[in-house]
């Protein structure tokens, strides 16, 4: 039973391998860079497997509610980390770029190797095309190492993923960039769709000659973001926010958010964490987050408590007054959706993360109860009869479309044996 189990993720591994591209050179966004400076970046990834949220999570080296809260996920659910992601479900994974050998890249995952791993999957199946069998050779200095020779099992290997800063801005605006591998079938126009972008901006950040990308390419796609203003004494100087999402900072005692009424970060307390010092504007009774009104004949007194960071381990706050013509309304907030139980290989786009959701002031989150729950779409961006530009449809989508069923079976088979 043990050895027919054993073939049967190999099996598993082996098809998704088949199907992956390879063979062709993938292009990556390269940027140079010196010093030791580094930004904060997204990853997208696709699970190769059913996976646990912590487990996703533990393979970047991530805190499970952070990775939640960078997909508008909801972070405060009891037992959220241990909830089972579906296989297929696309990710943005938040990372750290840092500069390294000259060029912008996140060095900081590590791997183990598993029974069977090789460099070709551990690259295109665990990592999902985020980082070629190549690079992880080089990176590692395996010079000689067969991309489909079995690894030792323990094997440490840093993983290289790709990622860029560009000063945390596009065309002079805050962004916080994705790296996307590009998949059968995308198209950079319906890519930039996707995201709210245009193919200028995409052609432009990626060095592009013509709007094609070929499955494999890894593209930085900018996303429009909420950016801090934190002093540089503080521990999360330069924080930023993707549109629609949220992060969590001063170690997880408060949550920031961006959009979707605005591209201003909005912080208020997170109380996830049961240590936080006191989250109280000086020399008042208002709590961070919350805004206070006085409407006058003129217009409205607006008083506000917000976030300045988190320093030497204190939450810092400052009390902002100001005359507004008008009492503004209640805060809205991103939506917050529950981790999803499957996902919805028919549509070709992910939902707007700024689509507006009404909440309540002084920092009320929708509750989860508001959660949209079930299906969850990927971002696979076009079919293969896209628009004009768009990459062909490669011979190898024949293979996929006949195994497929397959291979479902064969890790459904696996888990219930």
């Amino acid at each position: 039973m043990a050895e027919l189990r054993g073939f049967v993720a190999a099996a598993a591994v082996m098809l998704v391998v088949s199907m992956s591209p390879r063979g062709v050179g993938a292009k990556t966004t390269i940027e140079p860079c010196s010093g030791s400076d580094s930004c904060p970046a997204l990853l997208g990834y696709t699970l190769y497997a059913d996976m646990k949220v912590s487990e996703v999570a533990a393979l970047f080296g991530d805190d499970p509610a952070v990775l939640l809260a960078a997909n508008a996920l909801d972070f405060a659910a009891p037992g959220a980390a241990h909830r089972i992601l579906p296989m297929g479900l696309f990710v943005r994974v938040p990372t750290r770029c840092a500069c390294a050998d000259g060029v912008r890249k996140s060095v900081s995952v590590r791997y183990a190797a598993r029974p069977a791993d090789t460099l070709a999957t551990v690259a295109d199946v665990v990592f999902a095309g985020l980082a070629s069998a190549d690079q992880i050779r080089n990176e590692n200095g395996l010079s000689s190492t067969d991309a489909d020779a079995p690894l030792d099992a323990g094997q440490k290997l840093v993983i290289p993923l790709p990622c860029v800063c560009f000063n945390s801005s596009d065309n002079n605006l805050p962004a916080l960039y994705l790296s996307y591998a590009v998949q059968v079938g995308d198209t950079v126009p319906a890519i930039a769709a996707s995201y709210e972008t245009t193919v200028t901006d995409i052609m432009n950040v990626n060095a592009m000659g013509s709007p094609v990308a070929a499955p494999g390419d890894i593209l930085a796609i900018p996303l429009p973001a909420c950016a801090s203003t934190f002093p540089k004494s503080a521990s999360d100087h330069g924080l930023i926010v993707a549109n629609g999402t949220y992060a969590l900072t001063a170690g997880n005692c408060v949550q920031c958010s961006c959009g979707p009424g605005s591209l201003n970060l909005y912080c208020t307390p997170a109380s996830l964490s049961g240590s936080c010092t006191s989250m109280q504007c000086p020399n008042s009774n208002v709590m961070l987050g919350n805004v206070s009104t006085h409407p006058i004949s003129a217009g409205c007194n607006v008083s506000s408590c917000s976030y300045g960071g988190f320093v030497n381990g204190t939450i810092t706050t400052s009390l902002n007054t100001g005359f507004q013509p008008r009492c503004p309304g209640p805060h809205q907030f991103p939506v917050l959706t529950d981790p999803p139980t499957t996902v919805n290989h028919d549509s070709t786009y992910l939902p707007p993360l700024s689509a507006p959701a009404p909440a309540e002031a002084g920092g009320v989150i929708p509750s989860p109860g508001s959660s949209v729950e079930g299906g969850f779409t990927l971002p696979k961006v076009s079919p293969a009869n896209g628009p004009a530009g768009s990459v062909s449809e490669a011979p190898l989508m024949g293979k996929p479309r006949q195994i497929l069923p397959f291979l479902v079976f064969c890790l459904v088979f696996y888990t219930q044996m």
